[in-house]
């Protein structure tokens, strides 16, 4: 793969929100996702950090500005890393964050990190992810169903 010379490689940093996840209050609040993303860049040393935020998009779906801009970056060959708080902020859909995560990153030489599950692609030893991905996209559902069921018993 081919990067730009003249310049370092991005270190994406992505934080995202939907309307399902303001409910579980601060701790997945943007604001607070921005300050560990950012924490933690620059405890571990990384630089020429680039914010990709999606605001109120839900992670089962893949069309988040936030994300396709961050996606339109890694095919050019800007990105060299891309850092989350927890592999469900990337995506709640196991298919397509293992795609991402097992094949377009690695094939584009993206590491990928996902601070609160521990999962950095540099290392290796991402043997749960795939289970974290599956959880993650049941967890979306059962959200999905619980609010659906509180807006029927409103009449909503």
């Amino acid at each position: 793969m081919l990067r730009q010379t003249n310049q370092q490689p991005i270190t994406a940093l992505y934080p995202r929100l939907s309307h399902e996840d303001e409910l579980q209050g601060e701790s997945n609040s943007i604001s607070n996702q921005k300050r560990i993303l950012e924490t933690y860049a620059k405890q571990n040393g990384f630089s020429n950090l680039r914010w990709y935020t999606d605001d109120g998009y839900s992670g089962a779906n893949f069309q988040r500005p936030g994300f396709q801009a961050m996606l339109a970056d890694i095919e050019a060959g800007k990105v060299g890393t891309v850092i989350v708080k927890d592999m469900s902020r990337l995506g709640r859909n196991y298919l397509q964050v293992g795609m991402y995560t097992e094949m377009i990153f690695p094939q584009k030489g993206v590491r990928f990190i996902a601070i609160n599950d521990g999962v950095d692609s540099a290392q290796g030893d991402n043997d749960f992810a795939p289970l974290r991905n599956i959880f993650n996209e049941w967890l979306v559902r059962d959200t999905s169903k619980k609010i659906k069921a509180v807006k029927r018993s409103k009449g909503m």
